[in-house]
């Protein structure tokens, strides 16, 4: 069995508007970080592996999801899609909300400025990483869409496992830059998924 956004019109529209709202988001969170560069020291590999597992984990998921129709769920097409699409469209929101509330501090590449503050406010009042928490909805969303167990499992774990690795990077940076702060701040909050990690 085909996924629904692959078979129906309707659903195949809906689909492709949300990769392309989710495409111009993250093209708007690029533009966002070019204006928030500064000439200091900054950590890219970890970006590259984001970016690598991200694209090997969506792109995975479509072509499995086209080609492994055996791995289709076999009932709740229309359910699955529909929760698909609003954990897409939340994942979308909630990472534009992070961006937007980092503002300049934030940017694609691992850096703290001089003189940093911790931001708490906003979605950082629950999470540490709440952008990241929006990637990964919207990677599981794309799962969901597709209706497709493998295409789930694989638009899910490679991303995961850079976003892991990421995080680690990140808090490195961020307690050797703004230290007891950051050290403060991270003790109370979970770092992606609220009462899991």
């Amino acid at each position: 069995m085909q996924p629904l956004p692959f078979d129906v019109l309707p659903a195949k529209i809906v689909f492709n508007a949300l990769i392309f709202l989710f495409a111009a988001s993250e093209v708007g969170i690029r533009v966002v970080s070019f204006r928030n560069r500064d000439a200091g020291a900054r950590e890219v590999a970890s970006l590259i592996v984001v970016a690598f597992g991200f694209v090997i984990g969506i792109v995975g998921a479509m072509l499995i999801a086209g080609k492994v129709t055996a791995a289709a769920i076999p009932f709740g097409r229309e359910a699955f899609f529909v929760a698909g699409c609003a954990a897409m469209v939340f994942g979308i929101a909630f990472r534009a909300w992070a961006v937007i509330t980092l503002g300049r501090y934030f940017t694609v590449v691992v850096r703290v400025l001089e003189h940093q503050p911790v931001v708490d406010r906003g979605p950082y009042r629950v999470l540490r990483h709440p952008s990241y928490t929006g990637l990964l909805c919207t990677c599981l969303g794309i799962g969901l869409a597709l209706g497709n167990w493998l295409a789930l499992l694989f638009a899910v774990v490679p991303t995961t496992i850079a976003i892991v690795y990421r995080i680690r990077v990140e808090e490195r940076a961020l307690l050797a830059g703004i230290g007891e702060p950051y050290r403060q701040f991270s003790a109370t909050r979970y770092r992606l998924i609220p009462y899991i990690w």
